[in-house]
This record gives C-alpha cells, sequence and structure tokens, in this order.
C-alpha cells in the first residue's frame, strides 16, 4: 500500500512539474504554432489543463495556435491512449482477481 501511495506522489509531482507547457501558456503563436508532438504532449496533460483553466482564464485544454489536422491527431491519440489504457488496465486487474 506503501508503495501504491508513493507512486501516485511521485507521478503527481512529475506532472506538475511538467505543466509549464501546457495549452495557452504563450508560447506557440501564429508564427509559431503547435505541431503533432505538442498535440500528444497536450493530450496527456488534458486532465490537469482543464484544473488550472478554473482558476487561471488563460489556459485550456487545447491550443489555439496550431498546424491542423497532425495536432488534431495527436491530441486525439493522446486522449485516447492516455484514458482508454486506463480502462484496458482496470478490466485486465478485474479479469485476474476473478480467476482467484
Amino acid at each position: 500500500m506503501k508503495k501504491r501511495i508513493l507512486l501516485i506522489i511521485l507521478i503527481a509531482v512529475f506532472m506538475l512539474c511538467l505543466t509549464g507547457c501546457i495549452p495557452g501558456d504563450g508560447k506557440s503563436t501564429a508564427g509559431n504554432p503547435a505541431g503533432f508532438f505538442w498535440g500528444i504532449w497536450h493530450g496527456w496533460l488534458a486532465p490537469v489543463s482543464l484544473i488550472i483553466g478554473i482558476f487561471k482564464k488563460n489556459i485550456s485544454i487545447y491550443e489555439a495556435n496550431n498546424i491542423g489536422w497532425w495536432y488534431d491527431f495527436g491530441y486525439y491519440m493522446a486522449v485516447i491512449s492516455g484514458f482508454g489504457g486506463l480502462s484496458l488496465y482496470r478490466h485486465g486487474r478485474d479479469r485476474k482477481s476473478d480467476k482467484q
């Protein structure tokens, strides 16, 4: 149980340290739009961006200054793999506990 709590705390600290690149922070401009890999990053940070966006109005979960379809594709891939992957992990654990 202690390992699980330590892992959760470690992941939370890691995510907070890396949120310096969340959408709407002003790093992406019309001259330097966010691309595919920024889309992946912003998709992974979408839940964190949503919470921060409640308190800071300039932060959003999606970067408006992006290159278009490729950014959208990366964003969508990250959101689906992040949330879908958790769902598959939980279903796998449920099946293991049923067998025991």
